[in-house]
């Protein structure tokens, strides 16, 4: 059997004859085309600016103090001392600066003689005694404040502390 008349594929994307699904508009009688073909023009677009400004460097303090700088996370009172005072018991390191203490060292052993020379694990043992012998008197001073209903500790704490250890006051 022959065809006379050729017929359309079903489904053929310029079938006139179709009636348009929503959201398809009819042009020119009906006739559907693939996708609009806008024409080529040499008119540059132009995009409306109420203020232009040519790229440059920026500098970055002015561009951070410009932008909305986060605001700096605060905790409550003593959180951050209750901290410190976790990583300083944890940690074993020295907490006196070793040159200040160096200087301090020398300075006073020249009042006592002068050219003295100084061996660098003799400086360090004093510091070593030194701080450790004060983180007991802090230790004592806290209790005292305790015992006087205190959380903070005063100068009479470091003397009662002192006194009681039959320390020079």
């Amino acid at each position: 059997m022959a065809r006379t008349k050729k017929q359309p594929a079903k489904g053929s994307r310029n079938n006139n004859t179709t009636r348009p699904t929503e959201g398809q508009h009819i042009l020119n009688n009906g006739f559907q085309p693939d996708r609009f073909v806008i024409p080529k023009t040499n008119i540059p677009v132009q995009h409306h600016r109420t203020s232009y400004k040519p790229a440059t460097k920026s500098n970055p303090v002015t561009t951070s103090a410009t932008r909305g700088v986060q605001k700096q996370r605060r905790y409550r009172p003593g959180t951050v001392a209750l901290r410190e005072i976790r990583k300083y018991q944890k940690s074993t390191e020295l907490l006196i600066r070793k040159l200040p203490f160096q200087r301090l060292v020398r300075e006073i052993g020249d009042i006592y003689k002068s050219d003295i020379r100084w061996c660098s694990s003799a400086v360090l043992a004093l510091q070593e005694a030194a701080e450790a012998y004060l983180v007991g008197l802090f230790e004592d001073t806290n209790l005292c404040a305790i015992h006087a209903k205190r959380v903070t500790i005063c100068p009479r704490d470091i003397q009662l502390a002192r006194r009681i250890r039959g320390e020079r006051s």
